[in-house]
């Protein structure tokens, strides 16, 4: 089970999130894309490592407060957690308790080499 630590203010040090919109021209076509930039000093981004390390660890199995077919989650919000400049994220576990099935939404990369 998850520490009571891990349910607010999960960040020490500063981390910043943000999306970033790209625009790029190469032979007169224009190309569009977007960027997830994750930026921290060494405290912020070690704790970000060690919440995203929590959440792989947990046994979602024993989670009395977590049904079957939900996924542990957690917010990580501007000004609290993040910087002023961030946008709101929410870091969770993409198997679902008792089932371990993912999302509907979800696609697989490609594992060919």
């Amino acid at each position: 089970m998850i520490s009571k630590k891990y349910k607010g203010n999960e960040i020490t040090g500063h981390l910043d999130i943000v999306v970033s919109n790209i625009e790029d021209e190469f032979e007169d076509e224009i190309e569009k894309w977007q960027e997830v930039l994750i930026h921290g000093d060494p405290e912020g981004l070690r704790s970000f490592a060690k919440l995203l390390m929590t959440i792989a660890d947990l046994n979602q199995e024993n989670k009395e407060d977590l049904s079957i077919g939900a996924r542990e989650h957690y917010h990580l919000r501007p000004n609290l957690e993040l910087s002023k400049s961030s946008i709101e994220v929410i870091v969770g576990r993409i198997d679902a308790k008792g089932t371990g099935s993912f999302y509907d939404s979800f696609v697989a990369k490609d594992t060919k080499k």
